[in-house]
């Protein structure tokens, strides 16, 4: 590594650590000619190999950046920490790359995003549905709603599955 105090060749590793979730290496050189310390960051280079394929058919290189500011604005003024958007941008972009090796359809992409924010947020959710699926009109929103309220039904009564079963247990049935 080129030193960048005096431009040498001619340094040595004093410390290396991963950083960032172990996406990057974090390295502490020091040069041998002139002592001084610097830090260099090593990170697997990222190839824009995935394309996505558009509603239109046209064909755009993946960019993450667009899937976060889709969240943002779905988000809004919403209490939902900044990292969770991310770790949500961070499991979406993941699931694509291990499914698709060289295209992905923009519809697939929607379809992660929509799940993972109906279990993040439902506000957001229905923010990003109405964009995403083109409500044409109020019925298509109450539609929706009332599928999001059916889901959350059916999760919160399962309990009551295993509260029966106790119950019966207790009773020796």
């Amino acid at each position: 590594m080129i030193c960048p105090f005096c431009g040498r060749d001619h340094d040595r590793v004093i410390d290396s650590r991963s950083s960032d979730g172990g996406h990057v290496v974090r390295r502490r050189r020091q040069c041998e000619e002139c002592s001084k310390r610097f830090t260099t960051y090593e990170r697997v280079e990222e190839t824009n190999r995935l394309v996505v394929v558009k509603r239109d058919g046209t064909r755009a290189p993946f960019n993450r950046e667009n899937i976060l500011k889709g969240v943002q604005s779905a988000c809004g003024k919403r209490a939902i920490a900044e990292a969770a958007k991310t770790r949500l941008v961070d499991e979406v972009e993941e699931e694509i790359h291990k499914v698709y090796d060289r295209e992905v359809d923009s519809r697939r992409i929607g379809e992660l995003v929509a799940s993972k924010l109906r279990d993040l947020d439902e506000i957001a959710y229905v923010r990003f549905a109405s964009e995403y699926y083109q409500f044409r009109n109020v019925g298509d929103i109450l539609n929706q709603l009332e599928e999001l309220n059916t889901r959350v039904k059916d999760v919160r009564e399962q309990g009551k599955l295993f509260e029966d079963g106790e119950a019966a247990k207790r009773k020796g049935r």
